[in-house]
């Protein structure tokens, strides 16, 4: 493998594919009937903080708010199992 493809890699790892596979996992749940209230929990608790702060926020805040959270859970895990790969390797 050419030297320089392992941080391009890990580029499009975390900014293509970790995107993609939060929106499949938000579609997933809603597919197989966790209510919409859980799926975007993190999204109402952040909307609830700001309308507390007097801030009004469509809807489309709180859905891309839950968006990232999954994206971070993704990289996290991820990044967890690559160290634990490493250190056994």
């Amino acid at each position: 493998m050419i030297r320089g493809s392992r941080p391009l890699l890990i580029v499009i790892a975390l900014f293509v594919v970790a995107p993609i596979g939060a929106a499949v996992i938000i579609s997933v749940l809603l597919l197989f009937g966790v209510t919409p209230h859980l799926v975007f929990l993190p999204g109402f608790a952040v909307r609830a903080k700001l309308a507390a702060l007097g801030v009004h926020t469509p809807n489309g805040v709180w859905v891309l708010i839950t968006l990232v959270v999954w994206w971070a859970i993704i990289v996290i895990v991820w990044l967890t199992v690559r160290r634990v790969w490493r250190r056994h390797a």
